[in-house]
């Protein structure tokens, strides 16, 4: 049977105050494409659907119309990441059900949907699903175990609730069928994409590969952005995101998995990249050679490091020759000092002396910047900023 692997899809996700919802669009439409293309049976969706637990009209409508599309020619099984409001997916399940569509806000017993199983349409054969949506530590671990515990002690019992819960998951395994393992949540040593909540991905959340069973033929997970294969007894792979959620993500490469089984062989995982969605880039540089990379930026998003001192108005000749920055940065090399201490004779000294002393510990060098300083200091000192003079009618 053919299954596709996507995750952290973060539908509502801005960057720098930009919506990104007509990339997200495009991005899940080439999914649901890829998905047609390869005929799969059944598209695996490992959390993070949206980017809050809140997500706007718009955001939802998005994630619905991309699992309908989906769920038109193949099985649909999506879970709830870190990111994700659990008791809302969960409260979708009935309609979406309807949809043929199976949606796991919450852990659940095997009975109570803990275990999704399907008949691959194109081959007959039988596939079992075990799914764990993202789990919080303090749901794990009891309060006051939390408060009485090590780290070390909590970090230890939160491993042993999920190696718990996926032996009781997984028991049903069989050797005639594809078992499958689906869970967001973060693996031991595996390499972070660079934009993740640093909170729910901390040691504390951590669990070894080792937790998932030899038996399983797939390992589907999401919640670290990057592409990778985890080093497991069985086949164990995060697919990553398909669309570059922060600038600490701009080098990695967005794809899908599209992923091959049968019952007794180990899985083959083919990356399909994706190729929708801007990308994002870093530049640094003076403001001449900022212009000279111009032309090569096409319509990417930009992180822009500025190397030279801070003046008046330059940010606004950095936007002007790259329209796509997002942020304007000056580069840390040129980055004002900061002052030790305040002059002892500072009380002494004119205004506009101490003006130009403050704008040299921010490593401003601007005359124009002095000269207006000088003019609001006149016209404040000479009363021509003050409000208009009022008659109480006191004599």
């Amino acid at each position: 049977m053919r299954l596709l692997h996507t995750s952290d899809w973060h539908v509502g996700k801005t960057l720098k105050g930009h919506s990104r919802l007509d990339e997200q669009e495009q991005v899940l439409r080439e999914i649901v494409g890829i998905a047609r293309e390869h005929e799969v049976d059944a598209v695996l969706v490992a959390g993070d659907l949206y980017d809050t637990a809140a997500p706007s009209a718009q955001a939802q409508q998005l994630v619905i119309r991309t699992l309908m599309g989906l769920a038109r020619n193949a099985e649909v099984i999506a879970i709830a990441g870190n990111h994700d409001h659990a008791p809302t997916i969960d409260a979708y399940r009935p309609l979406a059900g309807v949809a043929g569509i199976t949606l796991v806000g919450s852990v659940r017993t095997a009975e109570r949907g803990g275990v999704v199983e399907f008949t691959a349409r194109s081959t007959g054969e039988r596939a079992t699903v075990a799914v764990l949506p993202f789990l919080s530590q303090r749901y794990a671990v009891r309060a006051a175990e939390l408060v009485t515990n090590t780290p070390a002690e909590n970090t230890g019992a939160y491993d042993q609730q999920l190696r718990d819960i996926l032996a009781s998951l997984t028991a049903g395994f069989r050797d005639d069928a594809v078992n499958l393992v689906m869970a967001h949540l973060t693996i031991l040593n595996a390499t972070f994409g660079g934009g993740e909540r640093a909170a729910q991905s901390i040691f504390e959340y951590a669990v070894p590969a080792t937790i998932f069973p030899v038996e399983a033929h797939y390992v589907a997970l999401g919640h670290l952005h990057r592409r990778q294969r985890v080093d497991a007894p069985c086949p164990v792979h995060y697919c990553g995101a398909p669309l570059a959620i922060d600038f600490g993500e701009q080098d990695n490469t967005p794809v899908v998995c599209l992923v091959e089984a049968a019952p007794g062989t180990p899985a083959k995982v083919t990356d399909i990249p994706i190729t929708a969605g801007r990308r994002l880039r870093t530049l640094r540089g003076t403001v001449a050679e900022l212009s000279v990379l111009a032309g090569t930026v096409g319509e990417d998003f930009l992180r822009v490091w500025v190397r030279e001192p801070a003046r008046a108005g330059l940010r606004e000749e950095v936007m002007a020759i790259l329209p796509g920055a997002l942020e304007v940065r000056i580069d840390p090399e040129f980055a004002a000092p900061v002052a030790s201490s305040r002059p002892a004779s500072g009380a002494e000294r004119a205004p506009s002396e101490l003006f130009r002393e403050y704008l040299g510990t921010r490593n401003v060098a601007d005359p124009r910047v002095e000269q207006l300083f000088a003019r609001l200091h006149d016209r404040v000192t000479d009363g021509s900023l003050a409000g208009p003079n009022i008659d109480t009618g006191a004599r």
